[in-house]
């Protein structure tokens, strides 16, 4: 069971760890949808953060910007008024992954969580991929953006690990990517939900799960990711994973210990 925090085709000129691990394989990430040609282009500047809007996606900082990613996501949690990375209230001001969700389907966390259920048991070949959710991201256009922003080819994703495209995959098929994001690594997923102020330490049923297996606190120590589907109310979380120690997805009991925060869709349901 690898260590994979970023998937095999990536290139970088800071080292990326790759070690033996008990808890389970892990996968690849997101960051932002990125912004698409189509629609105008909005500004939202939130106490100095910028979150650049266009076609209704928001686009990723760059990843590795942990300073600035620090103070974006201060001042858009202040901004939204966001407790835990949570709504404080409905009379909050909205975060703009809010305002981009009043044009999308109307999906509840239970809706995605079904998705999620649908696919247990769906299992990697030998070679480490083959599923459909490897498929799905390299035919999709994020493919093409990672690979130019990591190195590598699309057809190294053919079998990588796939934790965060299982998630993506089921944003995807909820119909809500614009507001769920998608990626192919840990670490840049989390980073977008925390840029865009929907980031925060309260397990919620349908939140996205960033684990670090040496029960660190820094993005940068993500190891995986997967889809909470309850707070068991004992120190630990039911969640739906892909890309698991058994190479499947499967629905497992981690302790809150090993997680590093929460990313927050929007869910409206």
């Amino acid at each position: 069971m690898g260590k994979h925090r970023r998937t095999s085709p990536v290139k970088r000129t800071s080292p990326v760890k790759h070690r033996r691990t008990s808890p389970a394989k892990t996968g690849g990430s997101s960051t932002a949808s990125p912004a698409s040609t189509r629609g105008r282009r909005l500004t939202h500047a939130l106490l100095g953060a910028s979150v650049t809007l266009a076609g209704g996606a928001v686009a990723s900082p760059p990843a590795h910007a942990e300073a600035p990613l620090r103070a974006s996501a201060g001042a858009l949690t202040a901004a939204a008024g966001i407790s835990g990375g949570l709504p404080a209230s409905a009379a909050s001001a909205r975060t703009p992954l809010q305002l981009i969700a009043d044009g999308l389907p109307r999906v509840s966390a239970e809706d995605v969580l079904s998705i999620a259920e649908g696919q247990i048991g769906v299992k990697e070949n030998d070679r480490g991929g083959g599923t459909r959710f490897h498929r799905w991201y390299m035919d999709s256009y994020r493919a093409a953006e990672t690979v130019e922003r990591d190195g590598g080819a699309i057809r190294g994703y053919a079998n990588a690990p796939w934790c965060a495209m299982f998630v993506s995959w089921v944003g995807e098929q909820a119909g809500i990517r614009p507001v769920f994001g998608w990626d192919a690594y840990t670490v840049t997923y989390a980073q977008w939900f925390r840029a865009n102020g929907h980031w925060g330490t309260t397990a919620k049923p349908g939140a996205v799960v960033f684990f670090d297996w040496k029960r660190g606190d820094s993005l940068y120590g993500i190891d995986h990711v997967g889809l909470v589907e309850e707070d068991n109310g004992d120190g630990t979380i039911t969640t739906i994973e892909g890309n698991t120690g058994n190479g499947k997805v499967e629905r497992r009991v981690r302790p809150k210990a090993e997680v590093v925060g929460y990313g927050y869709p929007v869910y409206r349901g």
